[in-house]
C-alpha cells in the first residue's frame, strides 16, 4: 500500500522515558506501508488510516 503523510505526532520516548525521540518521517512525505497495519478512520466523506512509523515500510519520496 502507498499513502502521504497528512500529520505527525511528536515521536516516541526513548526506553527510559525521559527523552522524545524525533520521527523520521515528515508531513508530505510518500509512503509504503503493510496492506493490514493501521487503524482505519473515516472523518466526514475521507477515509484515513493512523498509522505507528514502525508500520512503514519505506518512503518512497520526500
Amino acid at each position: 500500500q502507498e499513502g502521504k503523510i497528512l500529520a505527525i505526532g511528536p515521536g516516541r520516548w526513548d526506553e527510559d522515558g525521559k527523552k522524545r525521540i524525533p520521527l523520521e518521517v515528515a508531513v508530505d512525505d510518500k509512503v509504503i506501508f503493510a496492506k493490514y497495519s493501521g487503524t482505519e478512520i473515516k472523518i466526514g466523506d475521507k477515509k484515513l488510516l493512523i498509522l505507528s512509523e514502525k508500520d512503514i515500510l519505506a518512503v518512497v519520496q520526500k
